[in-house]
């Protein structure tokens, strides 16, 4: 693999990243695997994961299957993500991913979200 470019892991603007947040560099297939994700989200005393991304069948699916097997609630955002190859993303979304926790539309999980604050 070559050097990769210096900014190869800043995050765009739009995401207003803050001081508070807490970064992780994913050098593996899942966020858990190798990094202080677990840790972390342990101290903040967190149960429940959120999560998209790229590529569905690869990155995302490792993720999941990593906090599901350390004990989190799962819930995935199925339109915030996707994947290079389609029949592998449908075959994520309607077989793997029921197995693991929640599945809905992004706008499922904002509502969900809003209602328990409420």
């Amino acid at each position: 693999m070559g050097e990769l470019p210096a900014d190869w892991a800043e995050l765009v603007p739009e995401l207003d990243a803050q001081a508070g947040d807490h970064l992780v560099t994913k050098r593996t297939w899942g966020a858990f695997a190798h990094t202080d994700l677990h840790e972390h989200l342990q101290k903040l005393g967190v149960t429940q994961v959120v999560i998209v991304g790229v590529a569905t069948s690869i990155g995302v699916e490792s993720t999941a299957r990593q906090a599901y097997e350390l004990g989190y609630n799962v819930t995935l955002a199925t339109d915030a993500m996707t994947d290079m190859n389609a029949d592998a993303h449908e075959n994520s979304v309607a077989r793997i991913f029921p197995r693991l926790g929640e599945t809905g539309s992004t706008a499922d999980v904002i509502a969900l979200l809003a209602g328990s604050r409420g």
